[in-house]
C-alpha cells in the first residue's frame, strides 16, 4: 500500500508542476495580443464574405489579406511579448 501512495503523490506533484509551469509562462500581454489578432482576422474574413456575397470578390481578396497581414503583424508583437519574458 505505501507504494501506491509513494506513485499517487509523485503523478499528484509532477501535475502540479506541469500545471504551475503552463500558468507561469501565460503573460496576459501576450494572451491579449493573441485575441486581438483572432478578432482582427474573423472581423476580416466576416467583411470579405460580406463582400463576396454581393459579388465583390477582388474587394473580398484584399479585404482578407488585409485582415490577414493586420492579424500577423499583431502575432508578431505577441511573439515578442513572450521572448522578451
Amino acid at each position: 500500500m505505501k507504494i501506491v501512495l509513494d506513485t499517487r503523490t509523485a503523478l499528484i506533484a509532477a501535475a502540479a508542476a506541469a500545471t504551475l509551469g503552463l500558468a507561469a509562462c501565460n503573460n496576459p500581454a501576450d494572451d491579449n495580443l493573441e485575441k486581438q489578432a483572432d478578432a482582427t482576422e474573423q472581423a476580416s474574413d466576416a467583411a470579405a464574405d460580406s463582400l463576396e456575397s454581393q459579388g465583390m470578390e477582388s474587394q473580398a481578396d484584399a479585404v482578407e489579406a488585409t485582415g490577414e497581414a493586420q492579424a500577423d503583424a499583431i502575432e508578431d508583437k505577441a511573439d515578442e511579448v513572450r521572448k522578451a519574458n
